[in-house]
């Protein structure tokens, strides 16, 4: 059999470009909201803070226009900024926002569509959902119809949260950046819609297009590295560098939005295309059968099979990271200059050591949030193995559930471990300088990223159902730590995140108090959420 012969069609599949090709969208649509009901408006919620956030910090750090203007010269002659966030093509809040933020609220709307897309597409035909739902009355092209149209629902509502939100700092500006970030989600919408007609893996569709997400961003940096207008070829290459092209806040390049619209087009044909010259659970490079013993034989072993890609990823992305930050670190001085604000909030989240070592503390802190992201995907990766049915044959044989869920808990909270090291040994070297001290500061991040992952286990081993929860404590840990410094706010609302309690290094002292009070926590979390998974049913 191959991905291209076709079964038998269905009455709603017999008139291609029909009607009854998309019979049953709407029903779908409404049922993929349902499904989404926490994590888009939880998603939506945290990128749009994110954006809307800033300007107030902004405002509060470069008060007067000779302020902002002297921050935006500094930043269009330094390469290493560009790369990092785009040059800066007007020096008001809006300019400055658009700058410092549009990027990477780009990168969160893309991350969002994609798992959105896959999620509702390659993951329900993996699991066999897709052809029971099939069976009935629905279209073929009505699952990748919804699914697009879900990922669309959930890139509108959050252009219009961002064109809404800072409509006050100038109307056309706003919207110029919601829609930008908007169309960058939508683009990688139907991107990951492609990706999804050649494998048969959920978990290879969602790592192939985030690799494709990074290689978008990586081409913007190195066309910015090399041009402080926007107009590298390579900048043109990549969809968040046609956002920043957009120009919004500074004279708007409206024109520009019709890339996004040209390539959603292009690509969504391309997908249905594609959807239509295979069968449901095919794909055009089907996944090889793997040994059935061996180095397979384990649970464990197993488990790092499935995680493994995922693994790799994480720690590339981290080790390059951490060069690129551990770059602007000996600049971080520069940048700061005579504003006691901006060194009031590094210091803030970094420590009062001196202004590098604050710097450092503070990207090191950055990646252990981030890092929760990854401990939190990892450890859910039990719950997607339970709902697709997968363990249940390797229940079935001499494998308890606890060692079955060792096997994934051990590459979750020993990958966290993983990440950070590399992530420190990226600082150091980009830094040049400090390598025990780098790394100590970002193996310090691992009691709390721990305890986020000890939370995942606690509410997946309670109730399936509960598991998703543990996304929106991850995201309200990076949202109180990337902008509470910024806004001032109290200390008690620092505290309620896991890390508002580590040491600050390096440069700080070092406290083993809260270091060893979370690892207690974590492991006490991760053996409740065990003790949970052994006395609940399957798919509970």
């Amino acid at each position: 059999m191959t991905p291209a012969t076709a079964t038998t069609p269905t009455p709603f599949a017999v008139r291609s470009g029909g009607a009854r090709q998309l019979a049953g969208t709407g029903t779908l649509l409404r049922f993929n909201l349902r499904r989404d009901r926490v994590m888009i408006p939880v998603w939506v919620a945290v990128t749009a803070l994110m954006v809307l956030s800033l300007p107030g910090s902004l405002e509060s750090v470069y008060s007067t226009p000779a302020e902002r203007a002297d921050i935006a010269r500094q930043l269009f002659t330094n390469s290493s900024l560009r790369a990092t966030y785009g040059p800066v093509f007007s020096d008001s809040i809006g300019g400055l926002t658009a700058w410092r933020i549009g990027g990477y609220a780009a990168v969160l709307a893309g991350i969002m569509s994609l798992l959105v897309v896959v999620r509702h597409t390659r993951d329900e035909e993996e699991s066999g959902r897709q052809e029971l739902i099939s069976s009935a009355m629905v279209g073929r092209r009505a699952p990748l119809t919804a699914a697009l149209l879900t990922a669309l629902v959930a890139n509108t509502a959050l252009a219009l949260l961002i064109a809404g939100g800072l409509a006050g700092r100038g109307a056309s500006g706003a919207l110029a950046l919601g829609l930008g970030i908007g169309g960058v989600g939508t683009a990688f919408a139907t991107l990951a819609a492609i990706v999804a007609q050649f494998t048969e893996s959920a978990r290879l569709a969602k790592g192939l297009t985030g690799g494709l997400l990074g290689a978008a961003f990586v081409l913007r940096a190195a066309g910015d590295s090399a041009t402080n207008d926007g107009s590298s070829p390579l900048t043109w290459m990549s969809p968040i560098g046609w956002l920043e092209n957009v120009r919004p806040f500074a004279d708007e390049r409206w024109w520009v939005l019709g890339l996004f619209v040209a390539a959603t087009a292009l690509q969504g044909w391309l997908a249905y295309e594609l959807a239509g010259r295979r069968d449901v659970g095919m794909s055009f490079f089907p996944t090889r059968p793997g040994p059935a013993a061996g180095r397979l034989a384990a649970a464990g072993a197993l488990a790092w099979r499935l995680q493994r890609g995922a693994v790799l990823g994480w720690s590339i992305g981290f080790l390059a990271a951490g060069v690129a930050f551990g770059g602007l670190t000996k600049g971080a001085a520069d940048l700061v200059g005579d504003n006691a604000k901006t060194r009031e909030i590094i210091e803030r989240m970094g420590g009062q050591s001196g202004i590098e070592d604050a710097f450092l503390a503070t990207m090191a802190g950055m990646f252990g949030m981030v890092a929760a992201l990854y401990v939190v995907s990892s450890v859910l990766r039990l719950h997607a193995e339970e709902t697709s049915q997968r363990a249940e044959p390797i229940l079935a044989n001499a494998v308890g559930r606890l060692r079955w869920a060792d096997g994934h808990l051990v590459i979750a909270f020993g990958g966290a471990v993983w990440i950070l090291l590399l992530s420190g040994l990226g600082l150091a070297l980009g830094y040049g300088e400090e390598l025990g001290p780098v790394l100590a500061a970002s193996l310090v991040q691992v009691p709390a990223v721990w305890v986020l992952g000890g939370l995942a286990v606690l509410l997946y081993g309670v109730s399936p159902r509960l598991a998703v929860g543990a996304w929106g404590v991850a995201g309200f840990a990076l949202l109180v730590g990337w902008i509470g410094p910024a806004l001032d706010v109290p200390q008690g609302v620092l505290d309620l995140s896991p890390f508002g309690h580590l040491p600050k290094l390096p440069g700080g002292e070092m406290t083993w108090g809260p270091v060893v009070v979370l690892t207690g926590v974590a492991a006490g979390l991760v053996a409740a959420g065990l003790a949970g998974l052994r006395r609940r049913d399957l798919s509970a």
